[in-house]
């Protein structure tokens, strides 16, 4: 497969262990100061709104502080609306686990009703909690930097890119 593409993960189990294996990997980016990163995943059955969880120790060279984002993982085949998230307190569910942030990760994109909520919650919040959302785009992005989730994960395009470096290395 010659693009990175989501169509490889056929499992919404498959697409939330992508998204953790990613987290995984940013410890090992030289580029950022994450000195350590701690992912734990809901597993199956009712999740409440949090598929993983994720925390980052992170030094800016003035201090250390930690950083703790709630991962929700919509592997749907249509973008995502207010209505797939309407049973979930976001900020409730931020403050049970004493996190910054919420993280919508999705499989095709959100709706621009969804995007205007998470604009509006962002300028809004009393408590300073960050609302975000990854789309396929965005994460596909991070994800073609980090060598081992591509291999395991992305099978068809990790031998696309072996032909491809194969072919290099004959004309050099």
């Amino acid at each position: 497969m010659k693009n990175l593409s989501l169509n490889e993960i056929k499992k919404w189990n498959d697409f939330e262990d992508l998204v953790a294996a990613y987290f995984r990997q940013v410890k090992l980016d030289k580029e950022v100061n994450i000195e350590s990163v701690e992912v734990q995943q809901t597993g199956t059955g009712g999740d409440g709104g949090r598929d993983i969880l994720v925390s980052f120790i992170v030094n800016d060279s003035v201090m250390t502080f930690k950083r703790i984002w709630v991962v929700q993982c919509k592997f749907y085949n249509q973008d995502v609306s207010k209505s797939h998230l309407s049973d979930i307190n976001i900020p409730s569910l931020i403050h049970q686990y004493a996190a910054n942030g919420y993280l919508l990760i999705c499989k095709k994109n959100i709706t621009s009703t969804l995007s205007a909520s998470f604009e509006s919650l962002n300028k809004n919040c009393k408590f300073g909690y960050r609302y975000e959302f990854w789309n396929q785009n965005n994460l596909l992005g991070r994800i073609r930097l980090k060598e081992e989730v591509v291999k395991t994960f992305f099978p068809l395009h990790a031998k696309y890119l072996e032909k491809q470096e194969t072919k290099k290395l004959k004309f050099t």
